[in-house]
């Protein structure tokens, strides 16, 4: 059975000795994120609860999917292309014909019905409801990361937006820093999802002639703590159309239960540990950041529009969920990983010819990826590389290295191999300017546009202009490989 709540996973976590309790005071005034961040570089260090949090009532907790152990207990995976495979089933289904050929597929159907999400009257996260002046923002242990910080950040918020015309659900995973009680500025860069909405939105009621200032908001809840399926699906960057709901019953294999927000149209999981709910103000816009970020920089002061708080809706002794990010690896690393292996079937199913995917987490993932490829005809890596530019927040990729299929994508020193001894760089770069760039970019000439490159480091073929006769060093033959393997005791080694 997947985990409930966040407090199953915590409490799972603490069974497999993967969660440590800190009973001592401690100050979410640089001091928490130091422990983390400390605890996360030692590697294999357990997720924490801080229980004595000074100047407030609620714990912390952090690291929760901060290893490869943690996040097979989130996911109940110990294969996570299983997560991508079932989304692949899923546009390939054909109804079948005839009555013995859709009795046979009754169970599968099944099976898929019970991924979507369930709607119920009430929930845990109703059980205390503060609405007007009784919201705020102060009761809440957020975090302040960096010296360098402007303030503090609600950084593992799941932000809630439906789309104005489909109404599908999105989730989003984007900072946010608290100005004042009841005002926060919203981190969601334009390129993703949630401003796309707001956009939407803006259009949609500029063109219907609705022209109040009310008119423009957007409404908005902010989850703080949610079963883990459901906050990596926020990560996740899942397909264009796909309710990101639905795609949390996907990855837990069983439909989330949804309630609907007090004071906004839209609804978050029962068994949510905290839930902030409001508008963002396209007109109300301040200046965010700066903010130690994942890529071991600062972000510079950007303006970003305001969210407006108008109600909170928690649990009792609700459990406040934060991450911390700094240069790599981290927490997100890990998370980022899965989202690699998640989407892998993904695609291999627009591009069959790719072998296997990785982005290495000390690239900050949307800094480099590598790919392997079953070459079949010359310019194919070229063709994959600006195919993947084209998929979703692969868009924002600076650069892609494509290799054979002999290629470990996840050995550095087996890639590089064949980076410096398959490519010419005249010959084999592809330089795009003028390209989407990551927002967070530190090197990026502009903010939003730069440039991209793609390493072509696959053997070249007569046909793409090599025309030198070099051979591949072989391994040894199998008579040898055989004689030294039966001999190996004797030299000493066995």
């Amino acid at each position: 059975m997947p985990l409930e709540s966040l407090r199953d996973f915590a409490d799972a976590l603490e069974q497999k000795g993967q969660l440590t309790r800190v009973k001592a005071s401690v100050d979410p005034e640089l001091e928490v994120a130091e422990i983390m961040r400390r605890l996360m570089y030692a590697k294999d260090k357990p997720a924490v609860l801080f229980e004595n949090v000074k100047g407030y009532t609620i714990p912390i907790l952090g690291n929760t999917l901060g290893s490869d152990e943690r996040l097979r207990i989130a996911l109940e995976e110990d294969d996570f292309s299983q997560i991508g495979n079932r989304i692949v089933d899923l546009t390939r289904m054909k109804m079948p014909t005839g009555v013995f050929g859709k009795l046979k597929m009754l169970p599968k159907l099944s099976e898929i019905s019970d991924y979507g999400p369930k709607h119920i009257d009430n929930g845990p996260v109703k059980e205390i409801v503060l609405t007007e002046e009784k919201a705020d923002l102060s009761i809440l242990p957020v975090l302040r990361s960096f010296k360098g910080d402007a303030g503090k950040f609600i950084t593992f918020g799941l932000t809630v937006t439906k789309h104005p015309e489909t109404e599908v659900n999105n989730m989003g995973v984007y900072r946010m820093q608290i100005l004042n009680t009841r005002k926060a500025i919203m981190h969601w860069q334009i390129h993703k999802r949630g401003a796309q909405h707001l956009e939407i939105l803006k259009d949609k009621r500029s063109k219907s002639g609705e022209e109040g200032s009310r008119d423009r908001q957007i409404p908005v809840a902010v989850i703080i703590g949610a079963d883990p399926a459901t906050l990596f699906s926020a990560v996740a960057p899942v397909p264009e159309g796909m309710d990101k709901y639905l795609f949390s019953g996907i990855v837990r294999k069983k439909g989330i239960k949804l309630v609907k927000c007090n004071t906004v149209d839209l609804e978050v999981p029962a068994t949510a540990e905290i839930v902030l709910e409001g508008y963002v103000d396209p007109d109300d816009m301040q200046m965010e950041g700066p903010f130690g970020d994942h890529t071991g920089y600062y972000t510079p002061p950007e303006p970003y529009p305001c969210f407006n708080l108008t109600c909170i809706s928690m649990r009792k002794n609700p459990i406040y969920l934060t991450t911390v990010v700094g240069k790599p690896i981290l927490e997100d690393a890990y998370i980022g990983k899965v989202i690699e292996r998640s989407f892998l079937p993904l695609i291999q199913m627009f591009h069959p010819e790719v072998v296997d995917f990785s982005m290495p987490p000390a690239a900050w993932f949307q800094g480099l990826a590598i790919i392997s490829i079953k070459k079949r005809y010359p310019g194919q890596a070229k063709k994959v590389m600006m195919g993947l530019w084209g998929m979703g927040q692969l868009s924002l990729t600076k650069m892609f290295v494509t290799v054979d299929h002999d290629i470990n994508v996840h050995d550095m020193d087996e890639v590089l191999w064949a980076v410096t001894t398959r490519t010419d760089p005249k010959r084999d770069l592809m330089i795009i300017e003028n390209a989407p760039t990551d927002t967070l970019d530190p090197s990026s000439p502009l903010l939003n546009l730069g440039s991209k490159v793609g390493i072509d480091a696959t053997t070249k073929w007569h046909q793409e202009g090599f025309n030198r006769d070099i051979q591949v060093l072989a391994t040894v033959d199998e008579e040898t490989q055989a004689h030294v393997t039966m001999k190996w005791g004797e030299y000493g080694f066995g």
